[in-house]
């Protein structure tokens, strides 16, 4: 069989998608790097760092014991809206949405995957730091799991980074734009100092579970870029849709 000579090629990325996969790469490594040094200090129980995070926890939940109003608020926030399932939920909705009126079957499964990968080296990191949370004779509010990283950090910058990316891919307009953008970053720190405030997480566990997220959704990113199949789904997609013509009586 011949294959014809106008087939398209879809090996070759064009130039704004090798500038894309590059700038998403140097800023993984990058993400990697600086993750890989705060594990460190936290390993090595660096004194700086423990006397900061020992700091920042005791004036926090001193305010979060006294300020009964805005701590059940944070745990509203922290326990249903900001939920790691919920925001894993979200996105596996998004996932569904891409099946099922775009026929993107592999930029969901894309998707779902990063989001599995990324809650399982959260519990595998979980698992070897083993580092413990705050204790409090006083908590006002209780958490499984071990304290580095933090997993609704993460999950938060994971899932809202990807969010963001499928509104790119898109084409989202001006203004959807940048609400998605605002609701994400309020999303990410916001969740994160309520799990200080709450007192169940150091500033660094917090900080470790940024900066992994990010590094998972660069990650995640080069390798939507690199494999020209996934890449190139959402575009064939737009590209079959014919534009409706309209009858004249």
């Amino acid at each position: 069989m011949r294959l014809s000579p106008h087939a398209p090629p879809l090996a070759a990325p064009s130039a704004p998608h090798r500038r894309l996969h590059d700038a998403a790469l140097r800023t993984a490594a990058f993400l990697a790097f600086c993750s890989l040094v705060l594990l460190a200090l936290v390993e090595a129980s660096w004194q700086p760092l423990i006397a900061m995070d020992t700091e920042i926890a005791r004036t926090t939940h001193r305010w979060a014991v006294d300020e009964d109003g805005l701590t059940a608020a944070f745990r509203v926030l922290t326990d249903w809206v900001w939920d790691p399932l919920t925001l894993r939920a979200l996105t596996v909705v998004v996932a569904v949405w891409l099946v099922w009126r775009r026929s993107q079957w592999w930029p969901a499964l894309w998707l779902v995957a990063v989001v599995a990968v990324a809650a399982l080296l959260q519990q595998v990191l979980k698992a070897v730091v083993d580092r413990p949370r705050p204790v409090w004779p006083d908590p006002v509010d209780h958490a499984r799991y071990a304290a580095f990283p933090s997993g609704h950090a993460m999950t938060a910058a994971v899932c809202c980074g990807l969010l963001l990316w499928v509104l790119h891919r898109r084409g989202a307009g001006r203004r959807l734009w940048r609400a998605a953008v605002a609701t994400a970053v309020v999303s990410v720190v916001g969740v994160g100092l309520t799990r200080v405030w709450l007192g169940v997480h150091w500033l660094s566990d917090v900080v470790g579970g940024w900066l992994l997220g990010a590094m998972t959704v660069a990650a995640a990113v080069v390798i939507h870029e690199r494999l020209p199949w996934l890449r190139e789904a959402g575009s064939r997609s737009s590209a079959n849709r014919r534009p409706r013509l309209r009858s004249r009586a």
